[in-house]
């Protein structure tokens, strides 16, 4: 868990004093963010082991709070130094916007994804909160009751198909998660045959407008593109981590016409050390959908003969992303490799 709290936590009160002195603060924050990371899981080739089944963290949650609170803190301060009255520098201004924007993509979406998953109703609606507040609420609902359910199939939007870019995939998933997950809403209340309470995706237009509201009081309409431009940066780095993630994987259609079960095989994972740690081990992304309540302390990484694996770390394949020709060249022969290797279709 120190491992966690550290790897993941470090870049904030850097940030913060970057907010408020700018200078070395800001350029230690964002390099943490934009370079550390995969020079760390470079040059220390060191792959972290998996947790004893059954052990039991009892400080996974509150990281996890420390993260959510502080990714709102953190989205409010970065408004205020990049778009009000800081006396930042232009550059200046430049480094905490990316700086922060990174942070909030790859730590506080990850934690948020984590609180998305839990049963404790304080922590849920926290990780509601995270993504009102970078206008993309429409993820708890959709990530949870669509994309779960219909990874790595043309049902699920989040699910990239082979030799698709990120630029196309990215307005279709956005649009069709919007979509897919309000209809999925409205048929989990359907069913429950309760309509009592506000329409999530209510809560979530609502929280949407009070963190924009809240920008407009922290710098005026300037604060309002930044906090907006902030939310659109962290929620370009939701969808490219969910474009990377399942990029190219199909599930089979049995002889029935069903889908074959979900299975370590439908996600790409990554074994490098540092950045898992950093993001809340979401790199281990085959055993989150095989248990998707399990800690995420004690997700496991499944050998490569059962499910594929990137050969860079998952911030760089995400970055190698927003260069679809490049991303194709590289990735091609390891899916090539891995649709050749994988395990036989063992059905129910």
């Amino acid at each position: 868990m120190a491992a966690f709290a550290l790897a993941a936590m470090t870049p904030v009160p850097l940030l913060i004093l970057g907010a408020l002195a700018g200078g070395v603060w800001l350029w230690a924050g964002f390099l943490y963010m934009a370079l550390l990371a995969a020079l760390l899981d470079q040059l220390i080739p060191y792959v972290a082991g998996d947790a004893p089944e059954g052990q039991e963290f009892p400080g996974a949650d509150a990281l996890l709070a420390s993260v959510g609170v502080s990714a709102l803190a953190l989205v409010a301060v970065a408004t205020w130094a990049v778009a009000g009255p800081s006396g930042l520098s232009a550059g200046q201004r430049l480094l905490m916007f990316f700086g922060a924007g990174f942070w909030l993509g790859q730590v506080g979406h990850p934690a948020a994804h984590e609180l998305i998953h839990r049963t404790s109703r304080p922590l849920f609606r926290l990780g509601q909160a995270f993504y009102a507040a970078i206008l993309f609420g429409q993820h708890a609902s959709a990530h949870r009751l669509v994309h779960h359910r219909h990874v790595a199939s043309d049902e699920d939007p989040n699910s990239a198909r082979e030799g698709e870019s990120f630029y196309r995939f990215a307005p279709r998933a956005w649009w069709g998660s919007f979509r897919a997950g309000w209809q999925a809403e409205d048929a989990l209340r359907a069913r429950a045959k309760s309509r009592r309470g506000l329409h999530p995706y209510a809560i979530y237009l609502t929280g949407g407008a009070v963190a924009l509201a809240l920008a407009f009081v922290l710098a005026g309409w300037p604060g309002v593109l930044a906090w907006a431009g902030l939310g659109l940066h962290a929620q370009m780095q939701v969808l490219v981590s969910d474009y990377v993630q399942h990029y190219g994987l199909r599930r089979a259609r049995l002889p029935d016409g069903r889908l074959e079960p979900v299975g370590p095989r439908h996600s790409w994972n990554t074994a490098h050390w540092f950045s898992s740690a950093m993001m809340l081990n979401a790199p281990r992304h085959s055993d989150h959908h095989a248990h998707p309540s399990r800690p995420y302390p004690a997700l496991r990484l499944p050998p490569a003969d059962e499910a594929p694996r990137l050969p860079w770390p998952l911030p760089v394949a995400c970055t190698l992303a927003f260069l679809p020709r490049l991303w194709r060249r590289r990735l091609g022969p390891h899916l090539r490799r891995w649709r050749e290797n994988a395990p036989p279709l063992t059905q129910p």
